[in-house]
């Protein structure tokens, strides 16, 4: 009961917004990991670049913070993740795309 007790009293604890915060942040990365299922084209280049500095400034944010929100620094690393990898399936499509115009120019 204490480690609860001391955990709902905590300065990251459930009464404050350390917590709350990224918990409700974590949709973010749950968005981005469901997105992987939709095809490339529909990604939005300026979104995910977007959503890229964001997570980074964040990630900043909450390791520089006291006191320190690992918490928040996890949702918005798996979040800068996920959005990296949304960026590296759209240029490996623009890519193909490319190729394939080269191929069909070159006839």
């Amino acid at each position: 009961m204490n480690i609860l007790r001391s955990f709902w009293n905590s300065p990251t604890g459930l009464k404050t917004t350390h917590f709350w915060g990224p918990t409700f942040n974590w949709s973010l990365p749950l968005a981005a990991a469901m997105d992987t299922k939709k095809p490339p084209e529909t990604i939005s280049v300026n979104m995910t670049g977007v959503m890229c500095v964001y997570s980074a400034s964040f990630m900043r944010f909450a390791w520089v913070v006291r006191p320190r929100n690992l918490h928040l620094l996890a949702c918005h690393l798996t979040n800068e993740t996920m959005q990296l990898y949304q960026l590296s399936r759209w240029f490996r499509a623009q890519r193909v795309v490319e190729q394939s115009e080269k191929e069909i120019n070159a006839e």
